[in-house]
């Protein structure tokens, strides 16, 4: 608000600088009293005043003489602190309505309308005041019980969307894992070696240089060192559950088929060109460990 009088204050001077020769009072005497100057740009600073509580602050100019009742009795009576609470209600019920609300519907699943405006109203009220609070339990339970609901909501609409996938990929899993060259370990992962190297194994902590290409199920590339013509380096526990596990068992100069399932991969994550859900293929060699 300061910053906008500043500014004001800039423009009238520019403007009164224009306009000299038509305030005769400036032309006929050399300087203003300290209280007429005073006074006159306090007047200047105006300008544009009303726009600003029009448009900024949301008030109506009909009503400028109670905004001058409060501009003249900084100190709020009781009447203006109720006033003031009042107003700050009304505004914040407008933003639960026409904000909070259906940006949390969307969040939780914008094909169904899951959230009840009323109910939602209701418990935000309730939680405000204490009064008639019809599911009396702590913010901390309330809390947990909300985080526990969306996310079964989140996992819900997941299925929905992406419940194919998964599908998919464990019958896919089921079926490799007949091959009597698969090997499945406890966690699900399963692969199958293609080139037994010699070297020294990584621990999960050492940082590997490898080559890889990594597929869908479908046989669609979504990642390729070797297109890069260029070999990666990371650290063993710094991908996906189902490379450290193989890595941590492969011996240097390995070069295994591994066929991870959604779990140990990025699950419901949208990985862009990953699907949610997806079980992933990866050819990879490992070529040195880190010193």
């Amino acid at each position: 608000m300061i910053a906008a009088l500043c500014c004001l204050s800039a423009g009238a001077a520019s403007k009164k600088k224009v306009a000299k020769k038509a305030v005769a009072v400036v032309e006929k005497v050399d300087t203003l009293s300290a209280a007429d100057f005073s006074y006159l740009m306090g007047k200047a600073n105006t300008l544009g005043l009303k726009q600003y509580l029009t448009e900024r602050m949301g008030i109506d100019t009909a009503y400028i003489a109670d905004f001058l009742l409060g501009f003249d009795n900084s100190q709020l009576t009781e009447n203006d602190k109720r006033q003031k609470a009042r107003m700050a209600g009304i505004e914040i019920r407008t933003q639960l309505q026409e904000q909070i609300i259906p940006q949390i519907t969307k969040q939780v699943d914008d094909s169904l309308q899951i959230i009840a405006p009323e109910e939602f109203v209701a418990g935000f009220r309730a939680g405000l005041s204490g009064e008639n609070d019809r599911l009396p339990v702590s913010m901390d339970s309330t809390q947990q019980a909300v985080r526990k609901q969306m996310d079964y909501y989140h996992g819900a609409a997941m299925e929905r969307k992406y419940g194919a996938n998964r599908k998919a990929g464990e019958d896919f899993l089921k079926q490799n894992g007949k091959q009597k060259d698969v090997v499945t370990t406890a966690s699900g992962l399963q692969y199958k070696v293609i080139q037994k190297g010699e070297g020294e194994i990584p621990t999960a902590t050492q940082r590997v240089k490898v080559n890889y290409e990594g597929r869908l199920i479908d046989g669609t590339v979504f990642d390729s060192s070797y297109k890069r013509n260029e070999p990666a380096t990371f650290g063993c526990n710094q991908v996906i559950k189902g490379w450290t596990e193989a890595l941590t068992m492969m011996p240097v100069g390995s070069k295994w088929e591994l066929y991870i399932p959604q779990e140990l991969a990025y699950g419901d994550r949208d990985m862009s060109t990953i699907p949610p859900f997806s079980t992933l293929i990866f050819t990879v060699e490992l070529l040195d460990i880190e010193k």
